[in-house]
């Protein structure tokens, strides 16, 4: 794989083009989605099929994968169209992201270089 990849960054830091289902859809590879599902299936107490391990990214208008078609900062993103939550003029003060990147907040950087 190419060292310098482009990143696709996701309404919440999510860098898409590291995503094991946005890879798995882009290069229709069903071995990682067997990989992943098994993956995410114990990561997060869900059962996971490969089946539902596709997505085209979130700020794309393809299929998204898991809870990402119902997310509620993908909601308030697509409403307000920015780029990114990083690009919003309330990033700083939204309970909404902040709670998340408390839950990951290597994510954060993704949000703020740009």
């Amino acid at each position: 794989m190419n060292d310098i990849m482009e990143k696709i960054i996701a309404y919440c830091g999510i860098n898409c083009a590291e995503c094991n289902a946005y890879l798995a859809t882009k290069n229709d590879d069903q071995k990682l989605r067997e990989r992943t599902a098994a993956e995410w299936t114990k990561l997060y107490n869900f059962n996971f099929t490969p089946e539902m391990i596709n997505c085209t990214s979130c700020t794309g208008s393809g299929v998204k994968c898991g809870y990402c078609s119902q997310c509620e900062v993908r909601k308030c993103a697509v409403e307000k169209k920015v780029r990114n939550c990083g690009a919003c003029s309330e990033f700083k003060t939204c309970k909404t992201i902040n709670g998340f990147l408390e839950m990951a907040p290597d994510l954060k950087k993704n949000l703020t270089e740009n």
